[in-house]
């Protein structure tokens, strides 16, 4: 599978100029990121230089590459839930990137690229970007801004939970191997725990992260760092239903969020642009953290407390899934 090898690879820095990419490249039409087909396919299809794997995790295109690695080395683990790995849950990941990107979205890059070069020993890693929390992250481990991770076990005593949620995952997909019936069987796991391991690593990720970035909130529009900070918070709701991460899934979903930055003009649900549902979820996710925020998180808890059987989280997914109907 290669997940072993994900979590001790080596990440060092040097200097790279990326060009940006062409608008006329980006299109909405497609149920793929923007410019997936480009994208590389496996660690094998980066540059190699000094004998290490070199990626730019600042490059929109590179990364993309990360996820589609991890996208076809854990396709055999999903192939029971959909065709063509259109069940794999990791697609939510860079759809949302896809969605960043082709929106223009304050969350996605901060266009400053630091390439990584990856080896099979150690860990060093600059971030500057929200993004890189939920795709650099699930790739190799975990660093931030300030601090520098030397070797795996440094990563692990700096951010240990940030880590072993997001190795519990995989290890989880692993575990499947063992239990399997036949080498062309892989999907003994529920597909339910695993989506409660995914998004309890997407979460904690976002934990971490957002309070590394609320100085950037000053230079967005009023409507657009509401709206960064109301999605933060929704996705602790979401979480908890163990909503399905799925491609066709999260295309459903994500029709429903804005697709493009909001100015200060943009009052919901008088969004001209936007359609009624668009407008409808903007609302709904401003008025859902004033409200958690009020309880002093009691909302959040009575949700999660609520979503804490398969029972619940059913009837938690058929609200979300209201809540984008007309």
């Amino acid at each position: 599978f290669g997940i072993q090898a994900l979590l001790v690879v080596t990440v060092t820095l040097s200097p790279v100029t990326a060009a940006a990419q062409s608008e006329n490249d980006v299109t909405g039409e497609d149920i793929y990121p923007p410019l997936w087909d480009l994208a590389p396919e496996n660690l094998l299809d980066f540059p190699v230089k000094d004998n290490k794997i070199v990626i730019s995790a600042w490059n929109y295109q590179e990364r993309l590459g990360v996820y589609k690695s991890l996208l076809n080395a854990s396709a055999k683990y999903f192939s029971a839930f959909g065709l063509q790995n259109s069940g794999n849950i990791l697609w939510g990941l860079p759809l949302q990137h896809g969605w960043q990107f082709r929106t223009d979205s304050s969350f996605s890059y901060a266009g400053i690229f630091h390439p990584l070069v990856i080896n099979t020993s150690y860990l060093l890693i600059i971030v500057t970007g929200m993004n890189y929390y939920l795709a650099i992250i699930p790739f190799l481990g975990a660093e931030h801004k300030d601090d520098f991770c030397y070797n795996v076990k440094d990563c692990w005593s700096r951010m240990p939970k940030l880590m072993d949620d997001w190795k519990a995952f995989f290890e989880y997909l692993l575990s499947t191997e063992h239990k399997a019936v036949n080498s062309a069987t892989f999907s003994s796991f529920k597909l339910d725990d695993a989506l409660g391991l995914i998004w309890k690593a997407h979460i904690t990720s976002i934990a971490y992260a957002l309070p590394k970035f609320q100085d950037s909130l000053k230079y967005l529009s009023d409507p657009e760092a509401n709206f960064g900070q109301d999605w933060a918070s929704a996705v602790d709701f979401i979480a908890a239903t163990h909503f399905c991460t799925d491609l066709p899934t999260t295309n459903i979903f994500q029709a429903f969020l804005p697709q493009r930055m909001l100015v200060e003009a943009d009052v919901p649900p008088s969004i001209s642009d936007f359609s009624p549902q668009q407008n409808k979820v903007l609302r709904s996710l401003r008025a859902l953290h004033k409200a958690n925020k009020l309880t002093g998180g009691l909302l959040l808890k009575l949700w999660r407390k609520a979503m804490s059987t398969e029972a619940g989280r059913e009837i938690g997914r058929q609200l979300i899934e209201g809540l984008t109907s007309s």
